[in-house]
């Protein structure tokens, strides 16, 4: 095992159970694995760091679909949240709702995008990005409104370098979309089988299992060819 693969691991889709929720059963080997692990989301910048640090994994993290990272001790943002925020504003003097409620915690932490929920106005959603050169994502469990030039794949990059990893180096596992750039610069990836089409298009391999039960099987199967 002293050859394990570093591992850059999607949140939602991947380490949960079908109805919601971390699957604990992640836990364990995600905390033993003896090569570094990157958690890549699509949250807000304190949910992956917090899922760290109760895992008891160091914190390197990829979050806010690549606007925003931390590793070694350093905090890398790449996205502007000036340009995501009036093209909100004009989403909302439109009529759009992002959905979330009052008191929007699915934002109130997010530093370099926005996440709007699947059931708003995707039509004007995404014509008013258009307007403002942005890009509309949907990671199956909301869009993210953010710049194009920013993705997980991209930042993965960055976080690769400082660790002194080529992006190559790392294997992959997620469920969406905005896990495709990512599966671009692995050297391997995985996609359990409840993941969109695009994800399971650009898989290396397409795992029986869906969610976090696919995830556990591709890391016993990367545990055993060790």
């Amino acid at each position: 095992m002293s050859h394990a693969s570093p591992l850059v691991l999607d949140i939602d889709g991947t380490l949960t159970r079908p109805e919601g929720g971390i699957d604990p059963r992640v836990f364990e080997p995600v905390r033993d694995w003896p090569a570094p692990v990157v958690l890549a989301t699509g949250k807000a910048f304190p949910y992956p760091i917090a899922l760290c640090t109760f895992v008891a994994i160091e914190e390197r993290v990829i979050a806010e679909n690549g606007g925003i990272a931390h590793v070694n001790d350093e905090v890398l943002v790449h996205g502007d949240r000036q340009r995501t925020t009036a093209a909100i504003e004009a989403f909302q003097d439109a009529g759009g709702d992002l959905g979330w409620g009052d008191v929007d915690l699915v934002n109130r932490w997010r530093e370099t995008e926005v996440a709007i929920r699947l059931d708003a106005d995707e039509e004007l959603l995404r014509s008013v990005a258009a307007e403002h050169g942005l890009e509309v994502v949907d990671t199956g469990y909301a869009y993210h409104l953010k710049q194009p030039d920013m993705s997980k794949g991209l930042m993965l990059e960055r976080v690769a370098e400082l660790m002194g990893y080529e992006p190559s180096a790392f294997v992959a596992i997620g469920d969406s979309e905005n896990d495709v750039s990512t599966f671009e610069r692995a050297g391997r990836s995985f996609a359990p089988s409840n993941a969109d089409e695009r994800a399971l298009s650009a898989a290396d391999v397409v795992l029986d299992g869906a969610h976090a039960e696919g995830t556990l099987a591709a890391l016993d199967r990367l545990r055993s060819a060790e």
